[in-house]
């Protein structure tokens, strides 16, 4: 993507500009472009789009995400140079993600950057004060509450992100081991777990050496399917990571968060595992993180990276 000649300043105000929000994470990356109404005009999907690939893959999987939604708007050069662009991606609380991304060149107007999980948080409650618990491939609790910003837990996999689907698959295959080796009860998910190595652990470690967190997180729904139909194992790694989901909704009104969402890929197949107390709290979403104009009033607002 090449850089547009003209600033937000240098537009009539006559012309039209159009909103561009991205949210990527360790699962996938989306894309949305709306215009000043609202109305989705594009939309695109593509692969996992955080700042542990690296930057450059990282950014790849955006371009893809957004030349999509781009072509199904049906933009040419001049719609794209009116677009505003709220990027939200995994991984850019780590130290010099955000300056590395700023060195990258684009073709719109301006551009945010910001956490996924931020973007996630404000477009949960339409900008209003809440916080959100997102369990996917990672999971974080984050809230902004009388500009307080809170945040528990998500420091990344595996000393952190309990509950989630990189955590509940470390935890079946760690539990497959000791199936194999007699030290716990075999049963019907520890037995598939294997046999993706082969029934063989020097298989499984050779795998682990070269393991992501969305490689274990592979496993989740697998856990999810044996828990359903009540295997003892699945269901004790399941209950393990709804009650880590619970604590973090709780700890969440505990500092005075109004209200909580739950979001992210695990939040449907993990919430009726939660505790009866906590469902009744969460509330249902009012926006999604890619909507494109939460992303970028998370960005202005918790004083993400702005090209103009």
């Amino acid at each position: 993507m090449r850089r547009g000649n003209r600033t937000v300043a240098e537009m009539s105000d006559g012309e039209s500009h159009f909103y561009l929000g991205v949210d990527g994470g360790g699962t996938g990356c989306r894309a949305r472009i709306e215009d000043a109404a609202g109305a989705v005009l594009g939309q695109g999907l593509s692969g996992p789009a955080t700042t542990r690939l690296g930057v450059e893959a990282a950014w790849a999987s955006v371009r893809r995400a957004v030349e999509a939604a781009i072509e199904e708007a049906g933009f040419g050069e001049a719609e794209i140079a009116r677009i505003h662009a709220g990027i939200g991606l995994a991984g850019m609380r780590r130290k010099g993600a955000v300056e590395a991304f700023q060195a990258l060149s684009h073709p719109f107007a301006s551009i945010v950057f910001a956490s996924d999980s931020d973007t996630a948080c404000l477009g949960a409650h339409s900008g209003l004060d809440g916080a959100i618990a997102i369990a996917g491939t990672g999971s974080v609790g984050l809230g902004l509450v009388e500009g307080r910003h809170l945040r528990i837990g998500g420091y990344g996999f595996p000393i952190s992100d309990e509950g989630s689907g990189a955590d509940i698959g470390l935890n079946a295959v760690r539990a497959a081991l000791q199936g194999h080796d007699g030290r716990i009860p075999q049963s019907a998910l520890l037995t598939e777990v294997m046999r993706r190595f082969d029934d063989d652990p020097a298989e499984l470690v050779a795998w682990m050496d070269r393991a992501s967190a969305t490689d274990y997180a592979t496993f989740a729904p697998m856990v999810l399917r044996h828990a359903d139909q009540g295997d003892g194992a699945a269901r004790r790694i399941v209950q393990d990571a709804a009650a880590q989901i619970d604590m973090l909704v709780r700890t969440l009104f505990d500092q005075g968060a109004p209200r909580v969402t739950l979001l992210g890929g695990l939040s449907g197949p993990l919430e009726p595992w939660l505790s009866p107390d906590v469902r009744r709290r969460l509330k249902p979403p009012t926006a999604m993180p890619w909507t494109a104009r939460s992303s970028l009033r998370d960005g202005r607002r918790r004083g993400g990276q702005r090209f103009k």
